[in-house]
């Protein structure tokens, strides 16, 4: 991993929400890297409330949060959400913290492998539900199984973490800490390597990196497996079928052609992401991003 990805794929008008928002991208400890793509950080402080889009990408993530007012939630809750199949509206207001962890394509089974990531599909759900308690402090690996306290600074043992993630998490004024309390959370979990799960992550790598990648069938025989076979790998690693994966990359780029050229060729862009027609195209885009590419674009 050569640090967080910079672009800005499947964020809707992606200007409007840096500009409202403190957003960055930080790189998670070593260990983590080959389960999660980076960490995800956004505070606010809004006079009018606003309201973010994203057609999400084919990955699960962990998500901390603590929005001013909300005592139902107290300090903070932590929720695991499932990869989203529709577009996801987020309306943020007052002041607010979110700290969240963006897993690879495929990478979050090891850190729940009781389950298929299909169980999670379209669902956000408490994160004890899901991942249940970390392993003992002792079981992490030094140094990031302390945490900083965020009243002294000083480092405490993850147990902290383990106890009340959401506060051990949202609660350090410095983003560093944040990101260390983070570390600490998923090295307690004690992810296991697993060949299947590294074979998943690689073929939607592929996927995403490779345009020519256009059929199920294609990319089942290039990896030796019948199409079935791959199904069945992606249900239980990806948590969507290869199908889904390659449509939802391919609607990433088209999203980025209509923002940053307005007057695409909509016709050579459908045959350029595999698509039957531009009729095709332009279907599943209105179908995740509620309105066509044309309307889009003029927007």
């Amino acid at each position: 991993m050569a640090g967080p990805r910079r672009d800005t794929r499947g964020i809707v008008d992606a200007s409007e929400p840096f500009a409202r928002v403190r957003f960055r991208r930080r790189e998670p400890a070593a260990a983590l890297r080959p389960y999660l793509e980076h960490y995800w950080l956004i505070d606010w402080d809004l006079e009018q409330p606003y309201v973010s889009h994203l057609v999400p990408h084919p990955s699960v993530n962990l998500v901390f949060q603590r929005y001013e007012g909300a005592a139902e939630h107290g300090t903070g809750y932590g929720e695991v959400s499932g990869i989203g199949l529709g577009l996801f509206t987020q309306r943020l207001a007052g002041r607010g913290r979110i700290c969240g962890v963006q897993f690879r394509p495929g990478g979050f089974r090891p850190f729940a492998p009781k389950r298929p990531v299909s169980d999670w599909t379209g669902r956000r759900l408490p994160v004890g539900e899901v991942l249940g308690p970390p392993a003992p402090a002792s079981a992490v690996p030094s140094p990031a199984s302390a945490v900083p306290d965020p009243a002294s600074g000083v480092l405490a043992p993850a147990s902290a973490a383990a106890l009340d993630p959401a506060s051990a998490v949202l609660d350090p004024a410095e983003e560093d800490a944040r990101v260390a309390a983070l570390d600490a959370y998923l090295l307690a979990l004690g992810p296991a390597p697993d060949p299947q799960a590294d074979r998943a992550m690689a073929l939607v790598d592929l996927v995403r990196t490779d345009r020519t990648v256009r059929r199920v069938d294609e990319l089942a025989r290039a990896e030796g497996l019948s199409s079935r076979s791959l199904q069945r790998l992606f249900a239980a690693y990806v948590g969507v079928g290869p199908k889904w994966v390659i449509l939802r990359y391919r609607i990433h780029e088209a999203l980025e052609r209509a923002t940053s050229a307005p007057k695409a060729d909509w016709a050579t862009l459908a045959m350029e992401l595999g698509y039957s027609d531009q009729a095709h195209l332009i279907r599943y885009f209105t179908a995740t991003v509620g309105v066509s590419p044309t309307a889009f674009a003029r927007r």
